[in-house]
C-alpha cells in the first residue's frame, strides 16, 4: 500500500486531492489505475486516510475517502539524533534508516574531527536532499510525520538547542561504566512525552573537549557495548534500544 502525505485543506467532503509531484509519481511512476488504494497522511494527526483513486487528470488525483485508521505509529518519545558528519553518502543512509526508526528529528553535527567540511551554497543543498530523503523514508515507512532535517550546527549550538530536553545522550567509547548496566537504568529513565537527544560523532569520534563541554551541559556519556562501531551505525542501536523499550 502506498502512502502520501496530504495537507488538511486536501480532504473534503469525503474527497482526498493529491496535488504536486505525487502526481507525476502515481500516474507515471507508480502507473496507478483508477480502482486502485492508497493510504494518505496529515502531517502529525496520527490517522491513516484510506482512499480509492476515482479519478487522474493532468494536475490532481481524486480520491474515495474509503475509512479513517487511527495510527499509532510514532515514538511516544520525540528523539533528535544530533548526527556528526560522515563522509561520502553515509549521512543519506543514517537519514533513511533512523527515519525507519522512529526519529523525529535529524541535525547534522559539525564536529572537531569530522572530514567534511560544508559552505553555505553546499550545505544548502544537502539539506535540501536530505530533507527529501527524509520524506521518501517516512512515506516508505508509513510515518504519521516527516522528519525534519535541520540546517549543520556545531556542538555549542547543538547543545544549547537541546537544553530543555529531558534526556540526552552521547555514545562515547571511553565511558566509565559498570558494562551495561548504566546504560540500560539511563534508556529505561526516558518517559512517554519526553524529548530525547541524541549525540553521534563521526568516523573519528568526538574530541575529549567535545565530551567534556557535553558532560557540563549534562549530556549523558553511555556504553554501546564492547566493540567500537561506526558512525552509520551507533545511532541506529539507540533507537532501536528505544524501539524496543517504548513501543508497546
Amino acid at each position: 500500500m502506498y502512502q502520501f502525505f496530504v495537507e488538511p485543506y486536501q480532504i473534503q467532503d469525503k474527497k482526498i486531492v493529491i496535488e504536486g509531484q505525487d502526481v507525476n509519481h502515481i500516474k507515471n511512476v507508480l502507473r496507478m489505475k483508477v480502482g486502485e488504494e492508497v493510504a494518505c497522511i496529515v502531517a502529525g494527526e496520527d490517522k491513516e486516510y484510506r482512499g480509492e483513486i476515482a479519478e487522474i487528470s493532468e494536475d490532481q488525483i481524486v480520491l474515495t475517502l474509503l475509512f479513517v485508521k487511527e495510527g499509532n505509529v510514532e515514538l511516544p518519545v520525540k528523539v533528535t539524533l544530533f548526527q556528526g558528519l560522515p563522509k561520502n553518502d553515509k549521512m543519506e543512509l543514517i537519514i533513511q534508516k533512523a527515519v525507519e526508526l522512529g526519529v523525529f528529528e535529524i541535525v547534522p553535527l559539525k564536529t572537531k574531527r569530522a572530514v567534511v567540511k560544508l559552505d553555505d551554497k553546499k550545505e544548502q543543498a544537502k539539506v535540501t536532499r536530505w530533507n527529501a530523503i527524509a520524506e521518501a523514508a517516512a512515506k516508505q515507512s508509513k510515518r504519521g510525520l516527516i522528519p525534519r532535517v535541520t540546517k549543520c550546527m556545531t556542538m555549542k549550538e547543538a547543545l544549547s538547542y537541546c537544553g530543555e530536553f529531558e534526556t540526552k545522550l552521547i555514545p562515547y567509547e571511553l565511558a566509565d561504566m559498570d558494562g551495561m548496566k548504566e546504560t540500560r537504568a539511563l534508556l529505561e529513565s526516558i518517559k512517554p512525552g519526553q524529548r530525547a537527544a541524541v549525540f553521534i560523532g563521526p568516523e573519528g569520534g568526538f574530541s575529549e573537549e567535545e565530551i567534556e563541554l557535553a558532560m557540563e551541559r549534562d549530556i549523558h556519556p553511555m556504553t554501546l557495548g564492547h566493540r567500537i562501531l561506526r558512525t552509520e551505525t551507533a545511532g541506529f542501536v539507540v533507537l532501536s534500544w528505544l524501539n524496543y523499550l517504548l513501543e508497546e
